[in-house]
């Protein structure tokens, strides 16, 4: 899609579009540099409040993905006329302030449109120092790798909308994509992270192979070491999305999923998620002890693979 856009020259430009990641970094005279990145998406709950949340802790993650640290945002927004009453739009946007406080992020502004979807989110600036920035490439042989929240939101969010999904499981996948991702990135903050994503509309495995390509090399992962919402896997069969099936045909030639993986599971790493988790690719010497820190700072930490030569798949999944 991308093709067609001339290659940046500016040497101030130290991340764009042509690795994948997660934002784009701008490097000023001195000091920081700048982390640009923009997301936003249709309601994936009912509630207008929590939709405001679940928007503003997706678009921040960007930010932290890169190891940095969101300053300012502008809400993006489009609205049906006349079909969504005032305070309903008014819950959406506290929703997202109120996270927006939360994270230390300022709102600027905004703008918003009439639009037959309901839209929401944010553009995102933050700051990053040009020599601590976590690329999307730059994983290493030898590297762990881990995930600090758990999969399973494409799939529960399916099942909301036909009211399919158990209280306890929906209440668990809302409370992980309200979570901001600052604690578990300022956890890892002081390790030797050589690269690093968050986990969104791509899943799993779209991201992970995302990552093993852009840093040239292989990554094993074990299928039964990713972590899981409770009961999500009953629900795979009834509620697959159609960016689960997009993930698996974009993806899927790139990736060797074994036969001993259970399709429920194997559908569930393609899954896209809303305000995933970071999957880290850290010093195996880092591993422990980061995994401990993120386990400390309240985060979930599940050390599911490793980085290996590069071979003919990105990714092997066992």
């Amino acid at each position: 899609m991308l093709s067609d856009i001339p290659v940046e020259t500016d040497p101030r430009v130290l991340v764009d579009f042509r690795t994948a990641d997660d934002a784009g970094v701008y490097a000023w005279e001195s000091g920081p540099a700048l982390v640009q990145t923009v997301d936003f998406f249709t309601p994936i709950v009912d509630d207008p409040y929590v939709y405001g949340e679940i928007a503003a802790a997706n678009s921040l993650s960007d930010v932290y993905a890169m190891g940095g640290r969101p300053l300012t945002a502008l809400a993006i927004a489009g609205f049906p006329e006349d079909l969504v009453d005032a305070e309903t739009i008014a819950q959406v946007f506290k929703g997202g302030h109120d996270t927006l406080r939360r994270a230390g992020v300022v709102l600027l502004g905004g703008h918003t449109v009439r639009d037959r979807e309901i839209k929401f989110g944010y553009a995102v600036t933050g700051a990053v120092s040009p020599d601590r920035i976590w690329r999307n490439a730059g994983a290493r042989v030898g590297d762990v790798l881990l995930l600090t929240k758990a999969i399973g939101t494409g799939i529960v969010g399916t099942a909301i909308k036909f009211d399919r999904a158990p209280a306890g499981l929906a209440a668990s996948a809302v409370a992980s994509m309200r979570t901001l991702n600052r604690a578990a990135a300022e956890a890892v903050s002081g390790f030797d992270v050589h690269a690093c994503t968050d986990i969104t509309g791509f899943g799993l495995l779209g991201h992970a192979s995302e990552m093993a390509a852009g840093s040239g090399v292989s990554m094993e992962i074990d299928a039964g070491a990713v972590p899981r919402f409770e009961g999500v896997l009953e629900l795979v069969g009834a509620n697959r999305s159609g960016g689960l099936h997009s993930n698996r045909r974009h993806f899927g030639d790139a990736i060797d999923v074994r036969a001993s993986v259970p399709t429920a599971l194997a559908d569930l790493l393609y899954d896209p998620q809303t305000s995933g988790g970071l999957l880290l690719s850290l010093s195996p010497r880092d591993a422990q002890a980061a995994t401990d820190r993120l386990l400390a700072s309240g985060a979930l930490a599940a050390q599911l693979g490793v980085v290996v030569a590069a071979g003919k798949r990105l990714l092997t999944v066992r």
